[in-house]
């Protein structure tokens, strides 16, 4: 039986490395976020695996205090609830990954966090990958964290879209409104994302990591590493290097031997 969020609050924190009484500050905001984004991977090898995923906070918020990483649904998903837990404002907002490009159909593929303190909206996002280190402000502008710089736009449509950073080699951006997620959305993109054969999520395993001084990302057997002197890459060559590269870089113990012939197809598929 899955523990109550409540007993799961001090786990979760004691993988931040954060102790202490916390009070719901921007402060506290800042260092919760930078710990969360450094300390836990995210990663969909659950979907390369077949375990069925869900949008429960709980759940993810055990799997993270487990020692785990995971996609947007669950690294959110833990975060807001250990924020909500600690006393903050919190905004469950559902994002579309590359709308500009594909429109309202992916709507819900993401889940993004507002938090409001002391009446100052701030966009927080754990689960993007290589998106924020820190919260930033629900303002147009150009952002700059450590290697990565980002921005922040209000369309039109009255959405908000936010640019990633090109050379993590990930998605261009998302879109979000600000408005509470519709939950049967996220549940139905949740689903999908994890079983739709054209999924990226069933297509390509990816586990990435900030670091502070830039991001490394692993996207199949492709290995990415970005700093402030530039961009390495590096082809894994075997399941052991697989695994070795998960646990050196991300802190993860996970079967490579069952994940490994799916990567090798995906990546001949891609590349020959």
């Amino acid at each position: 039986m899955q523990a109550p969020m409540t007993e799961l609050l001090e786990p979760y924190l004691a993988r931040l490395g954060i102790t202490g009484t916390l009070s719901p500050t921007p402060e506290a905001l800042l260092a919760l976020h930078r710990a969360h984004a450094l300390g836990v991977p995210y990663e969909n090898l659950d979907v390369q695996l077949g375990q069925p995923l869900t949008t429960d906070p709980a759940g993810a918020l055990a799997k993270l205090a487990a020692g785990r990483g995971g996609w947007c649904y669950e690294m959110n998903g833990a975060f807001g609830a250990a924020l909500t837990l600690l006393g903050f404002s919190v905004t469950r907002l559902a994002g579309g990954v590359q709308r500009a490009a594909l429109g309202d159909a992916v709507l819900g593929n993401h889940l993004v966090l507002k938090v409001v303190i002391d009446g100052a909206a701030l966009l927080c996002d754990v689960g993007f990958g290589d998106g924020l280190l820190e919260p930033i402000p629900l303002q147009e502008g150009h952002y700059r964290q450590g290697a990565l710089g980002f921005r922040l736009q209000r369309l039109d449509d009255g959405l908000w879209r936010f640019h990633g950073d090109a050379r993590t080699g990930g998605a261009p951006s998302f879109d979000f409104a600000d408005a509470p997620a519709d939950e049967a959305l996220l549940a139905r993109q949740c689903a999908a994302l994890q079983s739709a054969p054209e999924s990226p999520f069933v297509l390509n395993a990816v586990v990435q990591r900030h670091r502070p001084d830039g991001h490394v990302a692993l996207r199949g057997r492709v290995l990415r590493t970005l700093t402030t002197d530039g961009v390495r890459e590096r082809t894994l060559d075997g399941p052991d290097d697989y695994a070795a590269t998960l646990v050196r870089e991300f802190g993860l113990e996970l079967p490579a031997a069952a994940l490994w012939p799916r990567i090798v197809a995906r990546h001949a598929a891609l590349f020959g």
